[in-house]
């Protein structure tokens, strides 16, 4: 149980605390070795093994001073949740003593039994060793300091023995060196002035839920699945849209407060805190960082509000859909890129120079995700997220990029070849495509389109469609893959077309060929994949309609989505980019397809012991009432129409349930596909059967008081 009355500590005291940052390692590694290091975390340079020793003895004299008495390989398999395995500092001496040891080969190498992780094929049961190795660019960091569950977490790679990826860490690593090179070519292209490598950034948004701990062990759905099952919407829900960034209730706050504490302990830059849309959701963002430490923590923040809630009385949610009739969870996944020059290159620049150099990475990103919408689309495809995309509060199924009215404009002036002018108020400089320059873009130039899948948000691309219980590990990878292809192909084109052309360059030091070709590059481009520009509401029909007219697919299940992993196409762009071979990627369909499968039989079976073992006794238990209170009244010769009435409603609805309950039996015998429309038959059902019975005779909480009974005050 937390501490009311422990010492207030200021955030700088607390950030990054338990990290083994730059500032540990400078303080207790050899210089020779912090430098070594650091040309490893920055550049990539192989760390020498003798040097592997040293680093892990400053290492570990550090995370026994933080009280830890473990260290773990902190690695990320394809369950979508992180694994550790504990081993000891201890080793014992010859006189019954024992002394603390870490080699630099326990640090750089584990081997954890790899034997029943998710593999997808890639391994049989028997063949159990596996690999993980250290990511040093993820620095390490200690949990529970200064208790005795401290531990050392080591963030690694997870391999097979055979050397192929069991993680989602290893192709996001592969990923981001892949569109690093072309970066590389971009800047060259543009000739910006080289000071750093590239950076790829990421901040996730993370919507949860919080419900009252004893309702969650009143719900065996909740339990076992992550997701209310049965439940009806409470006449009061959302509708009022009072719980939107409204005051935090005190003991939620409390959470709140703790939940920060232990991540910015962890050096994860939790920035901003408020309530949600629904009734008891919230969220939670972080200030933007490196892709893959970003993709790390989290999961650090999924796993920390899951712990500090049990502590405060809660449970935290972060299933897509936990509740049926009101706005699901997702995390808004912020993602950008600064180049070479240390500029972001999402961000309109202040010169003709850097706005040209905009739109090449703009228009990028349109053939991106144009060419690759299914494979975009399956990146999200979880059971989970099908719940949730396109239910009117999340962006559909229907992969589509917002830029806002003035983009759209310069977009369509690259289009047509045309020229057009700043609106009146002064809101841009005029616009001439071609020899002269590109326009200056000021930002915020747009309202926001929360209906996006793919929306520009000034200096970034929010993706908007990832679940809030999925890691952004595979989102991430293909988002970076697909934009490498499609900066590849324009690198290509331009280089190609400025093949042995010099001349005069221009005030922006650059020739008129090179704008000559750059407009047309970005304009057959913007020609060929317009179509995935879309401003209007995503939520409407008459969307769902013009996307079919524009081609644009609209893969709504799980199954569907996933296919796009194993088109020929794309195992071929897996390895054209060496981000996972075809063993490698059709490991992950199997994965991803059989996790879809034992969800929805999970979720069957689950759904088929509750109607069988809580609702249908409590069911005839309310018709057993309502058939005395009938007898009584015809005993008395009163009128009992309305009673029968009350009774024969019931006593359907139990007749309907028996036979929903078979049903659903035999759907769980049969093809996955048949569970889910068994499982919605069965559910209407229940519900139905909730909304007559009275309080008294339920077997569960209900949405009323999970979203409405919470967070009163801190717990003693």
């Amino acid at each position: 149980m937390h501490n009311e009355h422990r010492r207030i500590e200021t955030i700088t005291d607390l950030y990054g605390c338990d990290v083994f940052n730059t500032s540990a390692r400078r303080r207790y590694l050899a210089n020779n070795v912090f430098e070594a290091l650091e040309d490893t975390i920055q550049n990539g340079v192989p760390l020498e093994p003798t040097l592997a020793d040293q680093v892990a003895q400053g290492m570990k004299t550090w995370a026994l001073e933080k009280g830890a008495s473990h260290f773990t390989h902190w690695f990320q398999p394809l369950t979508g949740a992180t694994a550790e395995k504990h081993d000891s500092f201890i080793m014992p001496d010859h006189g019954g003593s024992c002394v603390s040891q870490f080699s630099g080969k326990e640090l750089v190498q584990g081997e954890p039994d790899a034997s029943s992780f998710p593999s997808g094929g890639l391994r049989a049961t028997f063949e159990a060793r596996g690999y993980t190795a250290w990511d040093p660019t993820s620095p390490a960091f200690v949990t529970n300091a200064y208790t005795d569950r401290a531990v050392l977490c080591i963030p690694c790679a997870f391999w097979s023995y055979h050397g192929e990826a069991l993680d989602g860490k290893t192709p996001l690593l592969r990923s981001q060196k892949a569109l690093h090179a072309q970066i590389e070519r971009v800047g060259k292209l543009f000739e910006v002035e080289r000071v750093q490598n590239p950076v790829i950034t990421l901040g996730v948004e993370q919507e949860y839920f919080l419900i009252e701990r004893r309702f969650f062990k009143e719900r065996p759905d909740l339990v076992m699945t992550g997701r209310t099952l049965f439940g009806i919407r409470p006449a009061r829900h959302q509708q009022m849209e009072d719980h939107y960034f409204s005051r935090i209730k005190p003991r939620v706050l409390a959470f709140m407060a703790e939940v920060d504490r232990r991540l910015w302990r962890l050096g994860v830059p939790a920035k901003t805190r408020h309530n949600e849309v629904s009734p008891a959701q919230f969220e939670l963002a972080p200030i933007f960082e490196e892709q893959n430490l970003a993709v790390d923590h989290n999961l650090l923040i999924m796993s920390i509000l899951q712990e500090t809630a049990g502590e405060y009385g809660f449970s935290c949610l972060v299933h897509e859909k936990p509740f049926a009739g009101v706005n699901g969870s997702g995390k808004h996944n912020n993602w950008s890129i600064t180049g070479t020059d240390g500029k972001n290159w999402f961000s309109p620049g202040q010169t003709p120079h850097d706005n040209a150099k905009f739109l090449f990475m703009l228009t990028a990103v349109i053939k991106a995700v144009d060419t690759h919408a299914a494979l975009l689309r399956s990146a999200v495809a979880t059971a989970g997220n099908d719940h949730r995309l396109g239910a009117s509060e999340a962006p559909p199924a229907i992969m589509s990029i917002f830029l806002g009215e003035q983009l759209d404009e310069i977009i369509s002036a690259i289009d047509t070849g045309c020229s057009i002018r700043g609106r009146a108020n002064g809101g841009c400089d005029m616009i001439e495509i071609g020899v002269d320059a590109l326009p200056k873009i000021p930002r915020d130039v747009s309202d926001r389109n929360r209906t996006s899948p793919v929306a520009f948000t000034g200096n970034k691309f929010e993706f908007r469609s990832v679940g809030s219980s999925q890691s952004c590990e595979n989102t991430n990878t293909i988002l970076n893959m697909i934009m490498a292809e499609a900066l590849d192909k324009m690198c290509t084109e331009m280089e190609s077309r400025l093949e042995g052309t010099e001349s005069h360059k221009d005030a922006d030091g650059h020739s008129r060929e090179f704008h000559d070709a750059l407009k047309a590059v970005l304009r057959r481009e913007i020609q060929d994949h317009k179509r995935v520009l879309f401003s209007g509401d995503g939520y409407s029909d008459d969307w769902t309609a013009e996307a079919a007219r524009r081609g644009l697919p609209n893969i709504k299940t799980t199954p569907e989505a996933l296919k796009a992993m194993i088109q020929p196409e794309t195992v071929a762009l897996f390895g054209e980019l060496s981000v996972l071979s075809e063993r490698e990627a059709m490991s992950r369909y199997e994965v991803y397809r059989h996790a879809w499968e034992q969800t929805l039989a999970m979720e069957g079976g689950c759904a088929l012991d509750l109607a069988r073992t809580f609702v249908m006794p409590a069911a005839l238990r309310f018709e057993k009432k309502l058939a005395e209170s009938l007898t009584r009244s015809q005993a008395l010769g009163r009128d009992a129409k309305t009673r029968l009435k009350a009774y024969n409603q019931v006593a359907d609805l139990v007749d309907r349930l028996y036979n929903a309950m078979d049903a659903m039996d035999l759907a769980l015998q049969s093809e996955t596909a048949e569970i889910l429309p068994a499982l919605t038959v069965l559910r209407t059902i229940v519900d139905k059967l909730e909304s007559l019975s009275p309080e008294a005779f339920w077997p569960f909480p209900n949405y009323g008081q999970m979203f409405f009974n919470y967070g009163a005050a801190p717990q003693a």
